[in-house]
């Protein structure tokens, strides 16, 4: 914790171009404590200083910065285990503090957000809830049938470690976004898994996987409030562009999708802080109460990136500024954790349930 917040107050945002250097001019720092709004800031800068840099080359070689380890640096930073008890080297904090280390991360990288959330979370969490003493030092968990007969009963979850006998990764894909975030299929071929690798118990890896997703698509859901980019790379550009004399910002037109932005994330925020401090073991396992928080969120996703886009003209456009990126960055999230067909699906029939 010392750590992490020793940091002080953000500083601003790092780039080339004269414009990035600045940030949007409002905090949502108002609507948390003084604990979560110094976390808030301490992440900020970090990101800004430690990954912001690197993002449009992520990007572009769809591969992490080899001159820098990124990864190493998080861990430094106390970021890799935000809700780890203290006891195993974490911080003891709590689901919303890892939201908006997802958030700040995200605002800096989509990618570096999308990837640090996925091990933090999904990976790191799932060991903590779920493992034994020795387990909880181990990396990745896998899930896999035992028993192909036994439909859902014949889940185990398991801790791969990495160069174990028979396992090994195929070649990355190559996405439209997130990229550098890598995603390829993971190649299990005659792979002994000793006993005490079980995370949880044989035949019940169902009841480890299946609310593991529910806290992963809670906490990977902060990754759109990175968004507000957007505003980081539209509100410098529009005050020192000019057309007929003054500057863009002063036209009608402009300072109403400028708003929209804002509005957008503001929204998606205040969402995010209700399901998450409201965030309970059972709570979790109730559909209905965090299935829509994505859904609500998508068409203020979509409606940021592609106004920052027009804010910037044709410079939007090009890939000197970052709302291109932002866009790709968009459509992740009308696919990732189940698509919104399914989770309409999932929640029409929840809501029948309840009669």
């Amino acid at each position: 914790m010392r750590r992490l917040f020793s940091t002080g107050r953000a500083a601003g945002i790092l780039g080339r171009e004269q414009w990035s250097r600045q940030r949007a001019f409002f905090s949502s720092s108002l609507l948390f404590d003084d604990t979560q709004k110094q976390f808030k800031e301490s992440v900020s800068q970090f990101a800004q200083e430690n990954i912001a840099p690197h993002a449009a080359k992520i990007d572009a070689t769809n591969h992490f910065p080899k001159d820098v380890n990124l990864w190493k640096l998080m861990g430094g930073f106390n970021l890799h285990g935000v809700t780890v008890p203290e006891e195993y080297g974490g911080l003891g904090l709590g689901y919303l503090y890892h939201c908006i280390a997802i958030e700040e991360i995200s605002r800096a990288s989509g990618s570096v957000g999308l990837s640090y959330g996925a091990h933090s979370n999904p990976c790191i969490n799932q060991l903590v809830r779920h493992g034994t003493a020795k387990q909880k030092y181990l990396p990745k968990v896998v899930y896999a049938k035992t028993d192909t007969s036994a439909g859902s009963k014949g889940i185990t979850a398991f801790i791969i470690e990495k160069g174990m006998p028979g396992f090994h990764t195929a070649p990355k894909l190559d996405k439209l976004g997130m990229r550098g975030s890598d995603t390829c299929e993971l190649v299990f071929d005659k792979c002994f898994v000793p006993e005490e690798n079980v995370l949880g118990q044989e035949g019940k890896g169902v009841y480890v996987m299946m609310p593991g997703f529910d806290f992963e698509r809670l906490v990977l859901a902060a990754g759109p409030l990175g968004l507000q980019a957007c505003l980081d790379a539209v509100i410098p550009y529009v005050q020192h562009r000019e057309q007929f004399g003054r500057a863009i910002r002063e036209f009608q037109w402009m300072l109403e999708r400028i708003v929209i932005i804002f509005v957008g994330h503001l929204c998606i925020l205040l969402l995010e802080i209700v399901t998450t401090e409201t965030l309970t073991e059972r709570t979790v396992l109730e559909l209905y109460f965090w299935l829509p928080k994505k859904l609500h969120k998508l068409p203020f996703i979509f409606c940021a990136t592609t106004q920052a886009i027009q804010c910037l003209g044709g410079n939007g456009y090009v890939d000197e500024y970052p709302t291109g990126r932002r866009l790709r960055y968009a459509k992740f999230f009308e696919i990732s954790a189940g698509t919104s067909e399914i989770r309409r699906m999932i929640i029409g029939r929840e809501l029948f349930k309840q009669e």
